[in-house]
Protein backbone atom coordinates (compact mmCIF):
# COMPACT_ATOMS: atom_id res chain seq x y z
CA UNK A 1 0.00 0.00 0.00
CA UNK A 2 1.11 3.53 -0.74
CA UNK A 3 -0.71 6.77 -1.35
CA UNK A 4 0.37 6.80 -5.00
CA UNK A 5 -1.58 3.87 -6.45
CA UNK A 6 0.38 3.76 -9.71
CA UNK A 7 3.65 3.40 -7.84
CA UNK A 8 2.10 0.72 -5.65
CA UNK A 9 0.98 -1.20 -8.73
CA UNK A 10 4.41 -0.85 -10.32
CA UNK A 11 6.11 -2.26 -7.22
CA UNK A 12 3.61 -5.12 -7.02
CA UNK A 13 4.18 -6.06 -10.65
CA UNK A 14 7.97 -6.01 -10.31
CA UNK A 15 7.99 -8.13 -7.16
CA UNK A 16 5.13 -10.53 -7.82
CA UNK A 17 2.85 -9.10 -5.12
CA UNK A 18 -0.80 -10.07 -5.83
CA UNK A 19 -2.35 -6.97 -4.27
CA UNK A 20 -1.76 -3.22 -4.58
CA UNK A 21 -3.85 -0.47 -3.03
CA UNK A 22 -3.80 3.14 -1.89
CA UNK A 23 -5.98 2.40 1.15
CA UNK A 24 -4.46 1.13 4.40
CA UNK A 25 -7.89 -0.22 5.30
CA UNK A 26 -7.62 -2.73 2.45
CA UNK A 27 -4.68 -4.34 4.26
CA UNK A 28 -6.27 -4.13 7.69
CA UNK A 29 -9.49 -5.79 6.50
CA UNK A 30 -7.80 -8.55 4.46
CA UNK A 31 -7.96 -11.84 6.37
CA UNK A 32 -5.13 -13.28 4.27
CA UNK A 33 -2.69 -10.69 5.64
CA UNK A 34 -1.23 -11.68 9.01
CA UNK A 35 1.36 -8.94 9.55
CA UNK A 36 1.86 -5.31 8.57
CA UNK A 37 5.03 -3.23 8.30
CA UNK A 38 4.49 0.48 8.99
CA UNK A 39 7.13 2.30 6.95
CA UNK A 40 5.68 5.82 7.02
CA UNK A 41 7.24 8.93 8.62
CA UNK A 42 7.08 8.75 12.43
CA UNK A 43 4.27 11.26 12.92
CA UNK A 44 1.77 8.72 11.54
CA UNK A 45 3.14 5.64 13.34
CA UNK A 46 0.75 5.79 16.26
CA UNK A 47 -2.40 6.25 14.16
CA UNK A 48 -1.56 3.29 11.92
CA UNK A 49 -0.24 1.11 14.76
CA UNK A 50 -3.44 1.47 16.78
CA UNK A 51 -5.41 0.39 13.70
CA UNK A 52 -3.15 -2.62 13.20
CA UNK A 53 -3.58 -3.63 16.84
CA UNK A 54 -7.36 -3.22 16.60
CA UNK A 55 -7.31 -5.48 13.51
CA UNK A 56 -5.45 -8.14 15.50
CA UNK A 57 -2.39 -8.29 13.24
CA UNK A 58 1.32 -8.70 13.93
CA UNK A 59 3.26 -5.48 13.35
CA UNK A 60 6.73 -4.14 12.63
CA UNK A 61 7.17 -0.37 12.85
CA UNK A 62 9.89 1.67 11.21
CA UNK A 63 12.18 3.46 13.64
CA UNK A 64 12.04 5.67 15.60
CA UNK A 65 8.96 4.21 17.25
CA UNK A 66 7.17 7.57 17.56
CA UNK A 67 8.08 11.28 17.78
CA UNK A 68 7.20 11.34 21.50
CA UNK A 69 7.41 8.91 24.38
CA UNK A 70 3.70 9.30 25.18
CA UNK A 71 2.69 8.11 21.71
CA UNK A 72 4.99 5.12 21.98
CA UNK A 73 3.45 4.15 25.31
CA UNK A 74 -0.02 4.11 23.72
CA UNK A 75 1.21 1.75 21.00
CA UNK A 76 2.84 -0.62 23.49
CA UNK A 77 -0.32 -0.71 25.58
CA UNK A 78 -2.52 -1.46 22.55
CA UNK A 79 -0.45 -4.45 21.45
CA UNK A 80 -0.03 -5.73 25.00
CA UNK A 81 -3.80 -5.67 25.47
CA UNK A 82 -4.23 -7.88 22.39
CA UNK A 83 -1.15 -10.01 23.22
CA UNK A 84 0.21 -9.32 19.73
CA UNK A 85 3.88 -9.45 18.68
CA UNK A 86 5.31 -5.97 18.03
CA UNK A 87 8.70 -5.40 16.39
CA UNK A 88 10.59 -2.21 15.54
CA UNK A 89 13.08 -1.89 12.67
CA UNK A 90 16.21 -1.35 14.73
CA UNK A 91 17.87 -3.99 12.59
CA UNK A 92 21.42 -3.27 13.76
CA UNK A 93 20.75 -5.51 16.75
CA UNK A 94 20.85 -8.43 14.30
CA UNK A 95 23.74 -7.39 12.04
CA UNK A 96 26.84 -9.65 12.20
CA UNK A 97 29.24 -6.70 12.66
CA UNK A 98 27.55 -5.54 15.84
CA UNK A 99 26.95 -9.04 17.12
CA UNK A 100 30.73 -9.47 16.92
CA UNK A 101 31.14 -6.32 19.03
CA UNK A 102 28.72 -7.76 21.59
CA UNK A 103 30.58 -11.06 21.58
CA UNK A 104 33.86 -9.30 22.36
CA UNK A 105 32.24 -7.31 25.16
CA UNK A 106 30.63 -10.41 26.66
CA UNK A 107 33.94 -12.28 26.45
CA UNK A 108 35.73 -9.47 28.28
CA UNK A 109 38.14 -8.84 25.42
CA UNK A 110 38.57 -5.21 26.55
CA UNK A 111 38.11 -6.00 30.23
CA UNK A 112 35.60 -4.07 32.29
CA UNK A 113 33.83 -1.53 30.07
CA UNK A 114 34.25 2.04 31.29
CA UNK A 115 33.01 4.46 28.62
CA UNK A 116 31.40 4.77 25.18
CA UNK A 117 31.71 7.76 22.90
CA UNK A 118 30.05 8.37 19.51
CA UNK A 119 30.85 11.28 17.23
CA UNK A 120 28.66 11.67 14.16
CA UNK A 121 29.07 14.72 11.94
CA UNK A 122 28.16 15.30 8.33
CA UNK A 123 27.66 18.20 5.90
CA UNK A 124 24.16 19.56 5.39
CA UNK A 125 22.77 17.70 2.36
CA UNK A 126 19.17 18.82 2.53
CA UNK A 127 19.49 21.59 -0.05
CA UNK A 128 16.34 23.46 -0.96
CA UNK A 129 14.09 20.41 -1.37
CA UNK A 130 11.63 19.62 1.42
CA UNK A 131 12.73 16.76 3.67
CA UNK A 132 10.22 15.57 6.27
CA UNK A 133 13.09 14.44 8.47
CA UNK A 134 13.96 18.13 9.01
CA UNK A 135 10.41 19.27 9.74
CA UNK A 136 9.99 19.70 13.50
CA UNK A 137 6.26 18.91 13.20
CA UNK A 138 7.23 15.39 12.11
CA UNK A 139 10.69 14.90 13.64
CA UNK A 140 11.49 17.42 16.35
CA UNK A 141 15.11 16.28 16.54
CA UNK A 142 15.52 16.34 12.76
CA UNK A 143 18.12 13.96 11.36
CA UNK A 144 19.04 13.10 14.96
CA UNK A 145 15.67 11.32 15.24
CA UNK A 146 16.25 9.40 12.02
CA UNK A 147 19.94 8.54 12.36
CA UNK A 148 21.07 8.79 15.97
CA UNK A 149 18.21 6.53 17.05
CA UNK A 150 19.97 3.60 15.34
CA UNK A 151 23.13 4.00 17.38
CA UNK A 152 21.44 4.83 20.67
CA UNK A 153 19.27 1.72 20.38
CA UNK A 154 22.35 -0.35 19.51
CA UNK A 155 24.23 0.89 22.58
CA UNK A 156 21.34 -0.17 24.79
CA UNK A 157 21.59 -3.62 23.23
CA UNK A 158 25.37 -3.79 23.74
CA UNK A 159 25.64 -2.25 27.22
CA UNK A 160 22.20 -2.51 28.82
CA UNK A 161 19.51 0.02 29.63
CA UNK A 162 20.25 3.69 30.17
CA UNK A 163 19.50 5.09 33.64
CA UNK A 164 20.47 8.77 33.55
CA UNK A 165 20.43 10.83 30.36
CA UNK A 166 21.01 14.51 29.77
CA UNK A 167 21.43 16.53 26.62
CA UNK A 168 20.93 19.69 24.64
CA UNK A 169 19.58 20.11 21.14
CA UNK A 170 19.48 23.22 19.01
CA UNK A 171 19.26 24.58 15.48
CA UNK A 172 22.62 26.08 14.57
CA UNK A 173 22.19 26.62 10.84
CA UNK A 174 18.63 27.87 10.57
CA UNK A 175 18.34 25.88 7.34
CA UNK A 176 15.16 24.10 8.45
CA UNK A 177 12.80 23.97 11.44
CA UNK A 178 14.08 20.88 13.27
CA UNK A 179 17.23 20.57 15.38
CA UNK A 180 20.52 20.07 13.56
CA UNK A 181 22.89 19.65 16.53
CA UNK A 182 22.60 17.51 19.66
CA UNK A 183 25.09 16.73 22.42
CA UNK A 184 24.43 14.31 25.27
CA UNK A 185 25.94 12.39 28.16
CA UNK A 186 24.50 9.39 29.98
CA UNK A 187 25.10 6.32 32.13
CA UNK A 188 24.03 2.72 31.67
CA UNK A 189 22.63 0.51 34.42
CA UNK A 190 26.02 -1.21 34.79
CA UNK A 191 27.80 2.09 35.49
CA UNK A 192 29.27 2.58 32.00
CA UNK A 193 29.32 6.25 31.01
CA UNK A 194 28.49 7.51 27.55
CA UNK A 195 28.79 10.66 25.49
CA UNK A 196 27.52 11.53 22.03
CA UNK A 197 27.74 14.44 19.60
CA UNK A 198 25.68 14.69 16.42
CA UNK A 199 26.03 17.63 14.05
CA UNK A 200 24.40 17.84 10.64
CA UNK A 201 26.16 20.94 9.34
CA UNK A 202 29.88 20.15 9.60
CA UNK A 203 32.50 20.24 6.85
CA UNK A 204 33.64 16.62 7.19
CA UNK A 205 31.89 13.27 7.60
CA UNK A 206 32.74 11.47 10.85
CA UNK A 207 31.10 8.31 12.21
CA UNK A 208 33.20 6.84 14.99
CA UNK A 209 32.24 4.88 18.08
CA UNK A 210 34.80 3.98 20.73
CA UNK A 211 34.05 1.62 23.62
CA UNK A 212 36.82 1.83 26.21
CA UNK A 213 37.58 -0.80 28.81
CA UNK A 214 40.33 -1.25 31.36
CA UNK A 215 42.16 -3.62 29.01
CA UNK A 216 41.46 -2.20 25.55
CA UNK A 217 39.15 -0.43 23.13
CA UNK A 218 36.71 -1.43 20.39
CA UNK A 219 36.07 1.11 17.63
CA UNK A 220 33.58 0.96 14.77
CA UNK A 221 31.12 3.02 12.76
CA UNK A 222 27.33 2.83 13.02
CA UNK A 223 26.62 3.59 9.35
CA UNK A 224 29.85 3.66 7.33
CA UNK A 225 31.05 0.31 5.97
CA UNK A 226 34.39 0.56 7.79
CA UNK A 227 36.31 -2.18 9.63
CA UNK A 228 35.84 -2.81 13.33
CA UNK A 229 39.02 -2.60 15.41
CA UNK A 230 39.90 -4.18 18.74
CA UNK A 231 42.93 -2.45 20.24
CA UNK A 232 44.89 -3.43 23.34
CA UNK A 233 48.30 -2.26 24.58
CA UNK A 234 49.81 -5.35 22.91
CA UNK A 235 48.11 -5.50 19.50
CA UNK A 236 45.37 -4.36 17.14
CA UNK A 237 42.91 -6.71 15.45
CA UNK A 238 40.97 -5.54 12.39
CA UNK A 239 37.69 -7.15 11.31
CA UNK A 240 35.95 -6.52 7.97
CA UNK A 241 32.33 -7.63 8.38
CA UNK A 242 30.12 -6.25 5.59
CA UNK A 243 26.40 -5.75 5.99
CA UNK A 244 24.07 -8.21 4.22
CA UNK A 245 22.06 -7.30 1.15
CA UNK A 246 19.32 -6.43 1.93
CA UNK A 247 20.45 -4.87 5.20
CA UNK A 248 17.33 -6.00 7.10
CA UNK A 249 17.80 -9.66 6.10
CA UNK A 250 18.68 -10.95 9.57
CA UNK A 251 16.16 -8.67 11.28
CA UNK A 252 13.38 -10.22 9.18
CA UNK A 253 14.71 -13.74 9.73
CA UNK A 254 14.69 -13.07 13.48
CA UNK A 255 11.03 -12.07 13.30
CA UNK A 256 10.27 -15.39 11.59
CA UNK A 257 12.31 -17.21 14.24
CA UNK A 258 10.18 -15.70 17.00
CA UNK A 259 6.87 -16.31 15.26
CA UNK A 260 7.59 -19.89 14.19
CA UNK A 261 10.23 -21.12 16.65
CA UNK A 262 9.60 -18.93 19.72
CA UNK A 263 13.14 -17.52 19.66
CA UNK A 264 12.91 -14.02 21.21
CA UNK A 265 13.63 -11.12 18.87
CA UNK A 266 16.17 -8.50 19.96
CA UNK A 267 14.16 -5.48 18.77
CA UNK A 268 10.66 -5.25 20.22
CA UNK A 269 8.23 -2.52 21.06
CA UNK A 270 9.50 -2.49 24.63
CA UNK A 271 13.16 -2.07 23.67
CA UNK A 272 12.24 0.66 21.17
CA UNK A 273 10.17 2.43 23.82
CA UNK A 274 13.26 2.59 26.03
CA UNK A 275 15.19 4.15 23.14
CA UNK A 276 12.36 6.66 22.70
CA UNK A 277 12.71 7.58 26.37
CA UNK A 278 16.46 8.07 25.94
CA UNK A 279 16.02 10.36 22.95
CA UNK A 280 13.32 12.39 24.65
CA UNK A 281 15.64 13.01 27.60
CA UNK A 282 18.35 14.22 25.23
CA UNK A 283 16.27 16.86 23.46
CA UNK A 284 13.63 17.62 26.09
CA UNK A 285 15.17 20.97 26.87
Amino acid sequence: MRRDLEKAKDYAERHGVPMATDRAEDLLENDEIDAIYIATPPDSHMAYALKVAAAGKICCIEKPLTPTLAEGQKIIAAFAEKNLPLFVAYYRRNLPRFLKVKQFLDEGRIGTVRHLQWTYCCPDKTGEAYDWRCDKKIARGGLFDDLASHGLDLFGFLLGDYVDVKGVGLNQQGAYTAMDAVTSCWTHQNGVTGMGTWNFGSALYVDRVEIHGDKGCISFSVFANLPMRLTTPEREEVYHIPHPDPVQKYHVQAMADQLFREVPHASTGETALHTAWVMEQMIAG
